[in-house]
């Protein structure tokens, strides 16, 4: 591999570095886990591998990249109070390793749009969080009604007028 083939190489693996650096951003911003430092370094390994699976022309390389991507998010999915946390912060790191894919294909337009689109989906981040809290409020108020609708039945049945 020639010098200039190796700082090719080089610049794709920077960029991927650059892309996941910039999901890591919106991360932090919002206080959220897999940050600047684990969205850049997923997305520019997988730049990285990327460029040598097609350098050996083994596509098998990109494929261990999705299996490790996949074993990483799993390790940050949890539950916690009955919630399941980290979907999010799953889908992102696989995000960024797809990205990186991307990049390492030398797919650079496509990858740049893919990193906006990633970072506008994370930055609708109130507006789900509103939906769930809505969504909850109306789930509780329709539940509290029918509970008070069965208690009032119950209390008809329960009653002397009703015998």
């Amino acid at each position: 591999m020639s010098n200039v083939d190796q700082l090719e190489f080089v610049g794709w693996v920077l960029l991927g570095f650059l892309l996941g650096g910039l999901i890591g951003v919106e991360r932090e911003y919002r206080g959220r886990d897999a940050g600047v430092r684990t969205s850049a370094l997923v997305c520019g390994a997988a730049a990285a591998f990327g460029q040598l699976g097609d350098i050996f022309g083994d596509s098998r390389l990109q494929a261990a990249v999705i299996q490790g991507v996949g074993f990483l998010g799993a390790g940050v999915i949890f539950q916690r109070r009955g919630d399941v946390v980290g979907v999010t912060t799953a889908a992102t790191i696989w995000a960024a390793a797809a990205i990186g894919l991307v990049v390492g294909a030398e797919l650079w337009i496509a990858a740049l749009f893919v990193t906006a689109a990633v970072v506008a989906l994370l930055e609708l981040a109130p507006v789900s969080l509103w939906l769930d809290r809505h969504g909850r409020e109306q789930h509780e108020h329709a539940y509290q009604k029918r509970a008070e609708a069965l208690d009032e039945e119950e209390g008809e049945h329960d009653s002397p007028e009703a015998e």
